[in-house]
């Protein structure tokens, strides 16, 4: 029969091994207030487990669910840093190394005195229904759309720029501030688009309204925008408004899949994750639909790696369920060849491809940095729950994107027609 001393003693012992064996810099303050190394410095960077229901649970369920679930409730923490920082620690071995390095009777002998211990809680994440894409159209995919993005406008103020643009800025200059970043972003997009004065812009999946606003002030066109979002349609009416826009800007709370219409440009700026695999042929139709001849159509969209098969490409990782599951319900992510193809079958010409990887590092870091350093406010708005699970979230964004795991691309496309598409000789207009 295990005791708590027994298995504290344990438990510190396991963790000076991994420690070692690992090579990691990282410190570890377990429920007692004993920390691992023992002479853990004030100010250093450690885990924390804030009870031993924390290891029981781990040793029962050891999936990346579980480990969120913790994190969550708070009784996973961090002392001195953020998660961006643990998950940016590069172990001095390599896994295959490590467990040659494991006494695998000790971890055994350690973690078996935590199997008859209650896994505590709470466990706040167990009741969040297990997402399924749906077809677009249904009212299933409105849900989807408003279970993230209407969670509060004022929660999302709290870490995005001032246009409220929640997608991957651009940096001209790597030391550039997130406003900056947004407004370069915002101007690209429209240059790229080749945006004139009188034109039409279609803004599929138009947030708060960034781009259709900048676009008509700016360019001169007469910009429309679609959301699924209720909050998101009712601030971006309200800043139309306020800009005094009415005349260039409207705005529909409506399904991209049953719009009408014909437009010079159409933009997709953070919208394609949440089409859904089995709904690709119908969205790519609905836009060479809904795209002039020779128009222009900006796709900008995050990617996976592709993998040596599209069996293998299609299995969700632990992680990447997980966001499905509690972050962007209906979301997947397709690969840049994927996208390529798509819209080569569907009746476009690809005449351009950008990646923005490293750009959308730095803008999920600053928004991961504002998020946690506006944290109690953030705890008033929407509880402690989602803050907690919306920064796990977005360290892991700027982790993915700096393992290069995940990346980002704009590419742009023409209406597929015969001869000259109209487009300059060069691309050198575009960055000046």
């Amino acid at each position: 029969m295990s005791t708590p001393a027994g298995r504290v003693a344990g438990f510190r012992a396991l963790l000076a091994h991994i420690r070692e064996a690992y090579g990691l810099d990282l410190g570890f303050v377990l429920w007692d207030g004993s920390t691992v190394p023992t002479d853990l410095a004030a100010g250093a960077l450690a885990v924390v487990f804030t009870d031993e229901g924390v290891v029981a649970a781990l040793v029962r369920r050891p999936n990346f669910d579980t480990m969120i679930n913790l994190w969550v409730s708070g009784r996973f923490d961090l002392r001195n840093g953020s998660l961006v920082d643990v998950l940016a620690i590069r172990p001095k071995v390599r896994s295959r190394e490590f467990r040659k390095r494991l006494d695998k009777w000790l971890a055994v002998r350690s973690l078996g005195k935590f199997l008859l211990v209650p896994r505590g809680g709470p466990w706040p994440l167990e009741a969040v229904r297990r997402h399924k894409s749906i077809a677009p159209g249904v009212e299933g995919n409105k849900d989807n759309i408003q279970y993230h993005y209407d969670l509060s406008n004022a929660f999302y103020a709290l870490f995005l720029d001032p246009e409220m643009v929640y997608s991957c800025g651009y940096f001209t200059d790597w030391g550039n501030d997130l406003a900056t970043a947004q407004g370069d972003k915002l101007d690209i997009t429209c240059r790229k688009l080749r945006l004139a004065p009188g034109e039409t812009l279609l803004d599929v999946g138009c947030g708060w309204g960034a781009l259709v606003c900048h676009a008509a002030q700016h360019y001169g066109v007469r910009a429309h925008g679609i959301t699924l979002a209720q909050q998101q349609y009712d601030l971006a009416k309200e800043k139309v408004t306020r800009l005094g826009l009415q005349d260039r800007v409207t705005l529909e709370l409506r399904d991209y899949s049953t719009l009408e219409g014909s437009y010079d440009k159409i933009a997709s700026i953070g919208m394609f994750e949440h089409v859904g695999f089995a709904n690709h042929q119908a969205y790519f139709q609905t836009i060479n639909r809904l795209l002039k001849p020779r128009g222009l159509y900006l796709h900008h969209a995050i990617t996976r790696r592709a993998k040596m098969s599209e069996h293998a490409f299609r299995r969700k990782a632990p992680e990447y369920a997980a966001l499905t599951r509690y972050i962007f319900p209906g979301g997947e992510v397709d690969h840049l060849g994927m996208s390529i193809a798509n819209l080569e079958r569907h009746g476009f010409e690809v005449r351009d491809v950008e990646g923005w990887r490293e750009h959308y590092r730095l803008t999920c870091k600053a928004w991961h940095d504002r998020l946690v350093a506006n944290k109690e406010a953030a705890i008033r708005e929407v509880g402690m729950h989602k803050t907690r699970l919306w920064i796990a979230y977005l360290a892991g964004c700027v982790a993915g994107f700096d393992g290069a795991s995940i990346g980002i691309f704009q590419t742009l496309a023409v209406k597929r027609e015969r001869g000259l598409t109209g487009l300059p000789p060069t691309r050198a207009d575009l960055y000046r």
